[in-house]
C-alpha cells in the first residue's frame, strides 16, 4: 500500500514484535478476515443450493422426456432459453461466490480477471434469457401483472448492473466496478432468497395468492439489494490505485 502524501518524510513507527518475530496483528487480523470470507462463500453457496437443484431437476425433465403438463409445456415447446438460463445461472451463482474471497482475488489476480469475464458473460445470459422467458413464454399459473413487471424490472436491472460494472473497470474505477458487480450478483441470487420469503409467507399466512406471491418474490430481490447496498457503503474507502494496478484490471 502506498503511503499518503501527508506521511512523506516521516520515520515509520517500528511495530512491536512478539516472540515469533511478527507483529501481533498479523496473527489475529488475517485469519479472522480469511475465516469471515470462508463463511460468506459458504453462505452464498448454500443460498444457491435450492434453486440450482430445481434447475437440475428441470434439465432432467427436458433431457429425460418427462410427461408434458400445463406447468412445463412451455419449456418443452421452446427449451433453449430455459437451458441457457439454468446453465448460466449455475455457473454465475457458484463461481460468483468465490469472487468474495479476498485472498483469491489478490493472490491470483489473473484468475480473478478470467473468472470475472466469464461471470459477466454468464450473468448477461441469465438476465437476457430471463427477460426472454418473461416476455415470450406463456404465463405460468399464479403469475399476474405485478410479478410480470417485477421480473422485467429486476432482469433489466441485473443486465444494466453488469454492463455498468464492466464499463467502470474499463475506465479504471475499481470501487465502482465492485459496487455494480455486487448489485448484479445480489439480483441474480434472488431466486435463493425467494425460496425463504415464500416459505416464510406460507408458514405465516398459508398458501400465497397471486398478489402475495408476487410481493414475496419481489421481497427476495429487495432484501438482496438492501444487503448489497449496506455492504457497498460499509466498505472503507480504498487508497488511490496506481496506474500499474489499474492497468492490470484491464488486461
Amino acid at each position: 500500500m502506498n503511503a499518503n502524501a501527508s506521511d512523506e518524510g516521516r520515520v515509520p513507527a517500528v511495530p512491536q514484535l512478539n516472540a515469533g518475530g511478527k507483529p501481533p496483528s498479523q496473527k489475529t487480523k488475517a485469519p479472522a478476515k480469511a475465516g469471515s470470507a470462508a463463511w460468506l462463500v459458504a453462505a452464498l453457496l448454500l443460498l444457491s443450493a435450492i434453486p440450482l437443484a430445481a434447475g437440475a431437476f428441470r434439465l432432467t425433465e427436458l433431457v429425460g422426456g418427462a410427461d408434458i403438463t400445463p406447468a412445463n409445456a412451455r419449456f418443452f415447446a421452446s427449451p433453449l432459453p430455459v437451458v441457457l438460463h439454468i446453465v448460466s445461472a449455475s455457473v454465475y451463482a457458484l463461481l460468483g461466490a468465490f469472487q468474495f474471497a479476498p485472498r483469491l482475488r489478490w493472490r491470483w489476480p489473473g484468475w480473478h480477471r478470467a473468472a470475472g469475464r466469464l461471470l459477466v458473460g454468464c450473468g448477461l445470459l441469465v438476465g437476457l434469457s430471463g427477460l426472454w422467458m418473461t416476455l415470450f413464454y406463456p404465463g405460468a399459473n399464479g403469475t399476474g401483472g405485478l410479478l410480470y413487471a417485477l421480473r422485467l424490472l429486476f432482469g433489466s436491472a441485473m443486465v444494466g448492473s453488469l454492463v455498468l460494472g464492466f464499463a467502470t473497470i474499463r475506465r479504471g474505477n475499481v470501487i465502482g466496478h465492485r459496487a455494480w458487480m455486487l448489485r448484479s450478483y445480489a439480483i441474480g441470487l434472488g431466486a435463493g432468497t425467494q425460496v425463504l420469503t415464500l416459505l416464510a409467507g406460507e408458514l405465516i399466512a398459508g398458501p400465497p395468492s397471486e398478489l402475495s406471491r408476487a410481493l414475496l418474490m419481489g421481497a427476495g430481490w429487495v432484501i438482496n439489494l438492501a444487503v448489497a447496498e449496506w455492504a457497498i457503503r460499509k466498505r472503507p474507502a480504498a487508497p488511490a490505485r496506481t496506474a500499474a494496478a489499474v492497468a492490470s484490471h484491464l488486461h
